[in-house]
């Protein structure tokens, strides 16, 4: 059957390993030899339309839906996706119309309703498998034994040593989360800061820990976009940015290098913490359909050659790539620890969307070259500051 070719051509991904597809109709091939360290098990034709023209979404709604499941571990399905050059995940036939679209900006009433999609699915929700900080970007592991708790604070006080905090100075956080790295700047180190969000549950939890840590003279949050702040003139001595970046698409990479130069004193240090690809190209569909609506990751070429637009001069570049997939595989426990109480509030397909996703990111840092870079950069030349990275490992 044509179907079955499509299958066996979209699915032969295993390089030294053996995969094995049962078909619908009960039959099974292999794909190698004959003991298969995984299998996948296809319940029911899907499209064959759609299985052409993105394979990458037909298979991801296949496996929500529960038509495609798989026997074996998840991760070894992903890896060997990942890792096969010609593999669906390589060669999306829908990657230059989704080119094109990227190249519209994404509008303030479109970018709240793109970052509540995925951040107003509930702090109850969140607060079950992320840490008691409720970090929600890549940790900072010292070692393989540290707890998830440990690595978030860690990565916190890497980011705010890195900005060589002072006493009095003023710090803002675009795309501030829960709030715990504006209050931890605040209780360290003195300083003044403000963070900014457009999902309505992290303001809200954030007012709250201010709050309860009577820190209200010292730390402050709005539900606001970058770019509306940019126009109240007010300017920080230094600006941070952590896993925020991805969601402003590739049209408005360079007004975001705009407003933080609008926001960002002269002397200034900025640290930007994302997502980062190798080249430049679509987003993911069906992380685009189903998680993260509007974002795009931007490689690190694109992001270093914006600096000397601004005055930004590089002053600091670190992969974290390792940590990424470590801190997924923590979170990916938590949610399979608290996968009953998900599924009752959630559902069976929500379940199996999350799971593919936490699952799939994991092995994309690992295996397809998606990376996560520290970039620290100055607003005009800065000669003051410490000759080596000693003072970043000082306890």
């Amino acid at each position: 059957m044509m179907e079955k070719q499509l299958f066996r051509q979209l699915l032969d991904i295993a390089n030294d390993d053996t995969l094995a597809i049962t078909f619908w109709d009960g039959t099974t091939e292999h794909l190698g030899n004959e003991n298969p360290s995984c299998r996948i098990i296809l319940k029911e034709e899907l499209d064959p339309k759609l299985l052409v023209t993105d394979p990458i979404l037909a298979l991801g709604e296949a496996y929500m839906d529960g038509t495609l499941e798989i026997d074996g571990r998840l991760e070894d399905f992903l890896r060997y996706a990942y890792t096969k050059q010609d593999s669906f995940m390589h060669n999306n036939p829908r990657i230059i119309k989704m080119l094109a679209q990227l190249k519209k900006a994404t509008s303030l009433r479109k970018q709240k309703q793109d970052i509540q999609h995925h951040y107003d699915l509930g702090n109850d929700f969140f607060c079950l498998w992320l840490d008691e900080t409720m970090c929600y970007s890549c940790a900072y592991f010292h070692s393989e034994k540290d707890s998830l708790h440990q690595a978030q604070m860690q990565k916190i006080d890497y980011i705010l040593k890195k900005l060589q905090l002072k006493t009095g100075e003023t710090l803002l956080d675009i795309g501030s989360g829960w709030g715990w790295l504006i209050i931890r700047a605040a209780q360290e180190y003195q300083v003044k800061s403000l963070g900014i969000t457009l999902s309505e549950q992290q303001y809200a939890e954030t007012k709250n820990r201010i709050r309860q840590l009577k820190l209200e003279d010292m730390v402050d949050v709005e539900l606001i976009d970058y770019r509306q702040l940019a126009e109240k003139g007010k300017s920080f001595d230094k600006v941070v940015s952590v896993g925020m970046l991805e969601h402003v698409g590739k049209a408005n990479l360079p007004k975001y290098m705009e407003t933080v130069d609008k926001l960002l004193a002269p002397q200034g240090l900025s640290l930007l913490h994302t997502i980062t690809h190798i080249k430049e190209g679509a987003v993911n569909s069906w992380i685009s359909k189903y998680i993260f609506p509007g974002g795009y990751i931007p490689t690190l070429r694109e992001l270093i050659g914006l600096l000397p637009e601004y005055n930004f001069h590089l002053l600091d570049a670190e992969s974290l790539r390792i940590h990424y997939a470590m801190t997924l595989d923590r979170w990916a426990e938590g949610f399979e620890t608290n996968v009953n109480e998900i599924k009752e509030k959630m559902g069976e397909r929500f379940v199996r969307m999350w799971r593919l996703y936490l699952q799939a990111c994991a092995a994309s840092f690992r295996y397809s070259g998606l990376d996560i870079h520290q970039l620290l950069f100055s607003k005009g030349l800065k000669n003051n500051l410490p000759l080596t990275r000693q003072n970043l490992y000082i306890n």
